[in-house]
Order: structure tokens, then sequence, then C-alpha cells
């Protein structure tokens, strides 16, 4: 059932014009920002041969973009994700969806994956233009590797966390700005934790709760077992949080 619930998520995505014009905006921006920090790199490539150690295109093209990737999709998963549960509870079909023969995990899952072979695609589209780097230039396939990796994981749990925010709200649009507003406030975590002022003890505690905290490593191909562990216990909490407030709508009120 989880399958077929998520085969539905991901027809009914690609049968409104919201994921069409989300893949059309993300390419065209992101392949804009390739080509602008490609262009650069060629303008100082001259004088970058010259130092020791200096960074190469994986590190000044590649990483930037799937950087710019990340910032990019903070703003649309919340869009993705509103609908999810929210819709339902709108549209008053979720008991039906209770009646039918499935469990809350079972539709919490189906629905995650749904979003999330969507997002697969979608970085599967950015992969191509550091790989056309291939064709003319050797690349750090492994720093490629591990900041694919990282950028799956940010999205996944990116949409863990809307999931959830979508069992909470039958408006999509509060849904969407309760989500964005969680991954906002992650985002200045990872911001304040850059300044000076963050150096408090009691800070870097909260540093460390940051999703971008741990994506930044693996940007720059350092793989930690510590910051794979964090998402993955990051996206469990909030699916098992989905889980419990489905079953809570599901209960007599």
């Amino acid at each position: 059932m989880i399958k077929i619930i998520a085969l539905r998520e991901l027809k009914s995505l690609f049968l409104s014009p919201l994921a069409w014009t989300m893949l059309a905006i993300t390419q065209l921006i992101l392949c804009y920002q390739f080509l602008a920090q490609l262009e650069t790199y060629l303008q100082i490539q001259a004088k970058l041969s010259v130092l020791e150690d200096s960074p190469g295109i994986t590190d000044l093209v590649i990483a930037p973009l799937l950087g710019g990737a990340a910032i990019l999709l903070l703003l649309i998963v919340p869009l993705l994700t509103m609908r999810l549960i929210s819709e339902e509870q709108k549209n008053q079909t979720l008991p039906l969806l209770f009646s039918a023969p499935v469990s809350m995990t079972e539709i919490i899952l189906g629905k995650y994956f749904g979003i999330l072979a969507f997002l697969f695609i979608l970085i599967a589209m950015i992969s191509l233009m550091p790989l056309s780097l291939l064709l003319g230039t050797a690349i750090d396939l492994g720093q490629l590797a591990a900041a694919i990796l990282g950028l799956f994981l940010l999205l996944a749990s990116f949409t863990a966390a809307g999931l959830y925010i979508s069992t909470l709200s039958r408006q999509p649009a509060i849904a969407a700005v309760s989500s964005f507003g969680l991954l906002l406030f992650l985002w200045i975590i990872n911001w304040a934790g850059s300044t000076n002022a963050a150096q408090i003890e009691g800070s870097n505690v909260l540093v460390w709760f940051s999703l971008l905290n741990h994506f930044e490593p693996l940007l720059k191909g350092v793989f930690s077992s510590a910051d794979i562990t964090y998402y993955m216990l990051f996206i469990c909490l909030f699916l098992v949080l989905g889980i419990r407030r489905l079953e809570r709508l599901r209960l007599p009120h």
C-alpha cells in the first residue's frame, strides 16, 4: 500500500502545474547560477594555477551550486508538503482515507515517499549540470557524491518536517507558512553559529540542531557518520510525530 500511495502522490504532482512550474523555475535559476560561476572560474583560472593547494572547479563551481540549490529548495519544499494532509482535512476526504484498509504508518510513509520521489528527480536534473563538466575537465567525484547525498538528506528532512506540520492544520497555506517558518528558524540558527557571538557554549549546542550545519561538511566532501545519523534521527522523529497525529485525528472526538 505504501507504494500505491506514493505513486498516487507522485502522479498527482505531475498532473498539476505546480510541480512543472517548480521544476522549470528551479532549473532556470540554478542554470544561471551555474553558468555565472563557471564564467567566473574561467576568468580566474590562470591566477589559481600558480597557487599552491588552490581550490578547484568542484569547490568554486559545484559546491556553491548545490549550496544554492539547498537554499532555493528550502522555499519550495513547504509548497510541496503543504497539501499532503491539510488538503485531505479541508476537503473532508480524510475519513475516507481512514476507512481504507491501510494503517496510519502506510499513509504517512506513502505520502512521504511520493514527495521524496519527486525531489529525487529534481536532484537528478540538478546533478546533470556538474556532471556535464566531465566532458571538458576533471572534477572531484567523491566530493560531488557526498554533496549530492547531503542535499538529498537535507531535502528528506525538510519533507518530513513539512509533512508533520501538514497534519496540524486544515489550511494548506497555513501549513506552508508554518513549514517555512520552521525551516527558516533552522537556517537562522546555522547563520547565528557563524558569528563570533555564537562561540558561547550554549549557542554551540543550539547550532548542533541546525540541519544546514550538518549539510556544510558533506558539501565540502567530508563524510561523517554523525551527520548522517543526525539526519536519519530527524527524519524518523517527524515521521513518527506525523503518524501519532494521524492516529489522533482518526479517533472520534
